[in-house]
């Protein structure tokens, strides 16, 4: 695509931005063939993250250009020394992998955090079922700290369009009410985790689809945060799976 016009994000554009020095490196390493242009701020040079994008740009052939008016119109934290402007793009999802699950997932603080928290675990595949948040929104891509540009994402209009395309994955639905904990499950591959959003859950529908899974806490609270819940299940399949 031509050199855009910059502005601040909206999810109908056709582009978005990596905020951050990191990020920004993330994506020059991961998705260089989608980079259109990397914006770096005077005051940022001689730093070792700016150095190194510099060199990555020099490398990969990306044009890049110091901009400090543009920087400070598009950014919405201060200390931004950096922006990755990006083509978005479609993602493949691996048949053969175990997939991550999300319903409806609408927090881009947790879904960034979920995303980096796979990359951590291994895991690189995303499901989104809609209604759900712009996973190129900057907002996520800063929360994942650049760990998007690792994993594969793909969104599905219902479990059932999901389930579908991937009938041999075993679905492990985590629901408060679950009929198995989560230290009893051996996850069989290839599987799927799902998890329904924080103020809802799951539906009690989405438990004949696999087995049903619960997180043992402590009454005190009503449920886990859904980014500390899939780390929990992350760590767990990880150590568990057949």
């Amino acid at each position: 695509m031509k050199d855009p016009k910059l502005k601040r994000y909206d999810k109908d554009f056709e582009y978005s931005y990596a905020f951050g020095t990191y990020p920004t490196i993330d994506l020059l390493k991961s998705k260089p063939e989608k980079v259109l242009k990397v914006l770096l701020k005077q005051e940022g040079f001689g730093s070792e993250g700016v150095n190194e994008i510099v060199a990555l740009c020099e490398e990969k052939g990306i044009k890049y250009e110091v901009n400090d008016r543009v920087i400070d119109k598009l950014s919405v934290k201060e200390n931004t020394y950096s922006i990755g402007v990006f083509e978005k793009y479609e993602c493949e999802i691996d048949k053969n992998s175990n997939h991550i699950v999300l319903d409806q997932p609408r927090n881009m603080g947790n879904i960034g955090t979920i995303i980096r928290t796979m990359v951590g675990f291994g895991f690189k595949d995303l499901i989104l079922i809609k209604p759900a948040a712009d996973i190129f929104d900057p907002t996520i891509v800063r929360s994942a700290m650049g760990a998007l540009f690792s994993i594969n994402f793909k969104y599905y209009d219902s479990i059932e369009g999901y389930s579908n395309e991937f009938p041999l994955h075993n679905k492990y639905l985590f629901m408060l009410n679950g009929a198995k904990n989560i230290e009893e499950v051996p996850f069989k591959s290839p599987y799927a985790l799902v998890f329904g959003t924080e103020s809802a859950g799951l539906s009690d529908e989405y438990a004949k689809l696999g087995e049903s899974v619960y997180i043992k806490h402590e009454k005190d609270i009503d449920s886990l945060n859904l980014s500390v819940a899939v780390g929990i299940a992350l760590y767990k399949s990880s150590l568990n799976k057949l």
